[in-house]
C-alpha cells in the first residue's frame, strides 16, 4: 500500500514564497513519475509540475514555469514543490500524486495525497 501525506501549505503574500512536501510510504520504488496537481475552488483538478523519479526530470505547467522548482529525494522518498513569485491565482489545494507510467493526466495518476491548502493573498 502506497500513502502520499502533503506539508508545508499555508499562506502567503504575492510575490512571497511556499516550500511543498510530499512524503510517500510503501512501495516508492515502483514510482516512474510523482506530479504535483492543485485544484482552485470550482475549477477543476489541473497539472502543475511533475518529476521523473530515476532521471530527476522535470515537468511544468505554463502557468508555473520559471516560478515553481520540483525535486526529489529518493534516500528520504519525498517530493517537494518549491513555489517563489506566487501569485493569487496560484491559491488552490495542492495534491501530491504518484504514477507508475510517464504520465500527467489526472486521470492516469495510480496514488494521491489527500492535499494542502495554498492561499495567496493580495
Amino acid at each position: 500500500q502506497v500513502h502520499l501525506v502533503e506539508s508545508g501549505g499555508g499562506l502567503a503574500q504575492a510575490g512571497g514564497s511556499l516550500r511543498l512536501s510530499c512524503a510517500a510510504s510503501g512501495r516508492a520504488y515502483s514510482f516512474y513519475r510523482m506530479a504535483w496537481f492543485r485544484q482552485a475552488p470550482g475549477k477543476e483538478r489541473e497539472f502543475a509540475a511533475a518529476i521523473n523519479w530515476s532521471s530527476g526530470i522535470g515537468y511544468y505547467a505554463d502557468s508555473v514555469k520559471g516560478r515553481f522548482a520540483i525535486s526529489r529525494d529518493r534516500v528520504k522518498n519525498t517530493v517537494s514543490l518549491q513555489m517563489d513569485s506566487l501569485k493569487p491565482e496560484d491559491t488552490a489545494v495542492y495534491y501530491c500524486a504518484a504514477a507508475s507510467g510517464p504520465r500527467f493526466r489526472t486521470d492516469d495518476m495510480d496514488y494521491w495525497g489527500q492535499g494542502t491548502q495554498v492561499t495567496v493573498s493580495s
